[in-house]
C-alpha cells in the first residue's frame, strides 16, 4: 500500500515504458539490462511535493537517455 504524508506530498501515477526494450522484443531479442516487461507500459507511483519534483524524480528513476518514455503523468487516486 502506498503511504505518504498527504499534507506535504502528492501521489502521481506515471505510465512509462522503454523504447529500446520494445524494439528488442519486437525483434525477438531481450535487452541486455532491462526485462522484457518494460516493452509494455508500466504504471508506477511517484510521491512528490509538486509536478516539477515528480518529473525530476521520474528522470532519475527512468532516464530518457536509457530509452525510457513517459506516456503520461497524472495525480493518483490515492488520497
Amino acid at each position: 500500500m502506498l503511504q505518504y504524508n498527504s499534507r506535504e506530498k502528492k501521489a502521481f501515477e506515471v505510465a512509462v515504458y522503454n523504447r529500446e526494450v520494445r524494439a528488442a522484443v519486437k525483434d525477438n531479442r531481450s535487452h541486455a539490462v532491462y526485462g522484457d516487461h518494460w516493452a509494455d507500459v508500466q504504471i508506477q507511483d511517484v510521491v512528490a511535493h509538486n509536478e516539477k519534483e515528480a518529473w525530476d524524480m521520474i528522470e532519475d528513476r527512468w532516464p530518457t537517455a536509457e530509452g525510457f518514455v513517459v506516456e503520461g503523468l497524472k495525480l493518483s487516486g490515492f488520497e
